[in-house]
């Protein structure tokens, strides 16, 4: 029965975003009342009070377990982009017996270890399956009970979270004694437009966002952190790539070289974090920069970003609200802790939110701290919620699963390890390999990079 089934939309507090995740919701509840059905719950993870960490979504499974353990089949989830076909979902869940614990999604493998996974399954990284989240995910509610049994007795260890559909599904797994993902083939991110998608319970509607007008070049400042020992090696790559698309940019380096040019914010370079260099360009964007100039991005200097795709995805947000836009990780969910944007896909500002963060009295603990943590504590504190694209990347494509980047147009991807960065940045972000037509995705000619 349809009641049976509990949704939980991966939803985000920010304004755009909560939209899109109502909107959803709505359609979900419309479907079930066309159909004469009793409606399901449909719930949205960022109005779950509470849980910082909610969005990791383990901290939520005792809840889970003591309100739908009892009268509930299933919990599906899905993200605010996923769409549902309700009749389909009823009829795929129906051929699973659901008295036997399940996790059913769209299978996501490693084509080779990689650094996000720590490496896991080096011997053959395609044996472990997870599940793509933007084709929604299951779990049976005896698995759900099991798992809300096991964290009550052993908490959640308090670390990082970096790419949450792989460690749920370690977490699940249990080193081979819990259940693997059931791949089911009607889960799909093929676009709801596309001809393959008959026999689909899901499809995927957004491969990149677009609200309007793209934002204007001049309304992006780009700040970009460098130090003198990268001067030769990776600034060349940002001029000979992105930095065309770019109407204001500026190098903060520990040395002026007029050559590219660089800025010296006299902070000495740092062998960890950069956490003085990134808080002293802060405050150059807001001193310094036009105050008409309502977005900062900032980038390492080892960042491939496509300025035109930020500008259609910018289209989207609010820039007189606080935003802080990016890959998100975590730290320390299970107890606690906070969200953070990693910032090596690149860190995006809204103007106010620069204001609110420096008029805190939140700074770094050390000039080395680790930038990207420092900030998402400091916003953590404030009560600005960091707000997640997946389309930024802390890694190179091949760090990640190709069905996971099938249904991207990404705006970044990062590091020049043991690949020709030019040629990463021209076949996946260079504005010329044209994402879009009428609304269809365009196939790219893309070599595995």
């Amino acid at each position: 029965e349809l009641k049976e089934i509990v949704f939980i939309i991966q939803s985000q507090s920010n304004s755009f975003h909560a939209k899109r995740a109502e909107d959803l919701k709505r359609d979900i509840l419309k479907q079930a009342a066309d159909l004469g059905k009793e409606l399901p719950t449909v719930l949205l993870i960022h109005q779950m009070d509470g849980h910082e960490g909610a969005w990791t979504i383990l901290p939520l499974m005792r809840d889970f377990s003591v309100t739908y353990g009892r009268n509930s089949s299933w919990i599906f989830f899905c993200e605010e982009d996923t769409r549902i076909r309700v009749v389909k979902l009823l009829e795929t869940l129906g051929r699973f017996d659901k008295s036997k614990e399940w996790f059913l999604g769209k299978a996501l493998y490693d084509e080779e270890s990689t650094i996000i996974h720590h490496y896991a399954f080096a011997e053959n990284p395609t044996v472990f399956k997870f599940p793509d989240f933007a084709a929604g995910w299951a779990l049976s509610i005896p698995l759900v009970n099991k798992l809300a049994k096991k964290l009550k007795s052993e908490p959640l260890k308090s670390d990082f979270t970096i790419d949450l559909k792989h460690e749920i599904a370690l977490y699940i797994w249990q080193k081979g004694e819990g259940p693997h993902l059931t791949p089911v083939p009607e889960f799909c991110t093929d676009d709801v437009k596309s001809y393959k998608v008959d026999h689909c319970a899901t499809t995927f509607s957004n491969f990149l966002p677009l609200c309007g007008e793209p934002v204007k070049k001049e309304d992006i400042f780009v700040a970009v952190k460098t130090c003198q020992k990268f001067h030769g090696d990776r600034i060349p790559v940002v001029k000979q790539t992105w930095e065309r698309e770019a109407a204001l940019i500026e190098y903060y380096s520990d040395y002026a070289d007029i050559s590219i040019p660089t800025i010296d914010l006299g902070i000495p370079n740092t062998d960890r974090g950069h956490c003085g260099k990134t808080f002293a360009i802060l405050e150059r964007f807001l001193n310094h920069s036009s105050p008409r100039t309502p977005w900062l991005v900032i980038v390492d200097d080892d960042t491939l970003i496509s300025i035109f795709r930020l500008r259609k995805l910018l289209s989207c947000y609010d820039p007189n609200e606080p935003v802080f836009l990016g890959e998100r990780y975590g730290y320390g969910l299970g107890t606690g802790g906070y969200s953070y944007i990693t910032g090596g896909g690149g860190m995006v500002f809204s103007r106010i939110a620069v204001q609110k963060l420096l008029a805190s009295k939140c700074r770094c603990y050390s000039m080395d701290a680790p930038d990207d943590m420092v900030l998402g504590m400091c916003f953590s504190g404030l009560g600005i919620p960091i707000t997640h694209s997946p389309l930024f990347h802390q890694a190179r494509p091949m760090d990640y699963p190709k069905g996971y980047l099938s249904h991207q147009i990404p705006v970044s991807f990062h590091k020049h390890w043991n690949i020709d960065p030019v040629k990463v940045y021209f076949t996946w972000l260079a504005p010329n390999t044209e994402e879009s037509l009428n609304g269809k995705k365009v196939g790219y000619n893309r070599e595995d990079l």
